[in-house]
């Protein structure tokens, strides 16, 4: 396994003593004091009004028992970003909302390492459709701005970003990134039998980017898309203006994908390599880039059983990658990467 040193995989708890039936869309971060909090929604499946979102710590190599975060109503929870900003504080944006397309988004924090949280405030108040990070990690540039990858799914599906200057006080919406989309056969293709929200069935376009830097000011995404392809699009500006998505090599089959980008500048993408709109979310695996995201190689399959193991959330710790994502809507898989 090229570039693997070692790895580990575990659950972050007992399935059999949650009072949750699902789970999907973890999210990880390292804390100041080097434990590692997680976070995710549950409840009677995607979409239901008792969905909210959990959370967990891991400290010195266990988890503790998972518990609700949120309480802020009877109204559906969406896809947790936790972002630990420099005054070390634990910030925890998540979407609220009965349809997707006009989600808002929430935003509390915590001083204390995730022990007690804040009341929960719009990130950009009257926003419908959700400003900041919709799913992926937020990536802090060189100059010390705040990238927060965001997309809409209200009509044709798009992707923008959200950049902050200010520590995520506030927040400047850059353009709306669409991709060329193509036949209406080819995006009705793959199963029904994936448990997401029946919204999201009849979406197309492009949603869900994950981002890297690659030189000073120089910023990339890549997008999950309906077209059975992993889309790119580049911003020469700091993350201000970005051009039109086009196609990678990469199979997409409708379904989360994440990046992030080592000390050395390797970039490390989990995804499944699926070229079907809809279609399976198995195999699950980890594949790198040594020349920006030009090219790819696969060096570790994370799991290759029948089911659904999606939504992957990588993130660099000090000897490698972690690795969160949905294990059958029962569990949160977790992976402890090391690099050569």
């Amino acid at each position: 396994m090229k570039g693997i040193r070692s790895f580990s995989k575990e659950f972050i708890f007992d399935e059999s003593n949650v009072p949750f039936q699902s789970c999907h869309a973890s999210s990880l971060s390292i804390l100041p004091d080097g434990s590692i909090f997680a976070a995710w929604f549950a409840g009677t499946r995607e979409g239901a009004d008792d969905v909210k979102i959990w959370g967990a710590r891991r400290t010195e190599g266990f988890w503790d028992k998972p518990r609700v975060l949120t309480q802020d109503g009877d109204i559906p929870h969406w896809n947790p970003v936790p972002f630990v900003n420099r005054d070390k504080d634990l910030l925890l944006f998540y979407k609220k909302g009965a349809e997707i397309a006009s989600w808002q988004t929430w935003l509390t924090q915590s001083d204390d390492f995730g022990k007690h949280w804040s009341v929960p405030h719009e990130l950009v108040p009257g926003d419908i459709g959700g400003r900041g990070p919709v799913r992926n990690n937020i990536l802090r540039l060189s100059d010390g701005r705040l990238l927060a990858p965001a997309s809409l799914e209200s009509g044709e599906w798009r992707c923008f970003v959200d950049r902050s200057d200010d520590e995520g006080k506030t927040w400047q919406k850059s353009n709306e990134i669409l991709a060329d989309l193509g036949s209406t056969a080819s995006a009705l293709s793959g199963t029904r039998e994936i448990p997401v929200s029946e919204q999201s069935y009849s979406g197309r376009g492009v949603i869900q980017p994950t981002l890297w830097e690659s030189s000073p000011g120089h910023v990339s995404m890549l997008m999950r898309s309906s077209e059975g392809w992993i889309y790119r699009s580049d911003s020469p500006d700091s993350g201000i203006s970005w051009c039109r998505a086009y196609r990678t090599g990469l199979p997409n089959n409708n379904s989360g994908i994440d990046l992030t980008k080592t000390v050395d500048g390797r970039l490390f993408l989990v995804c499944n390599p699926v070229g079907t709109n809809w279609g399976p979310r198995s195999p699950l695996v980890l594949e790198s880039s040594e020349d920006g995201g030009n090219t790819w190689e696969k060096v570790l399959t994370l799991e290759d059983t029948s089911g659904e193991y999606s939504y992957p959330y990588i993130i660099c710790g000090e000897r490698g990658l972690l690795i969160s994502y949905t294990y059958q809507r029962k569990n949160i898989a977790f992976w402890d990467i090391g690099l050569r």
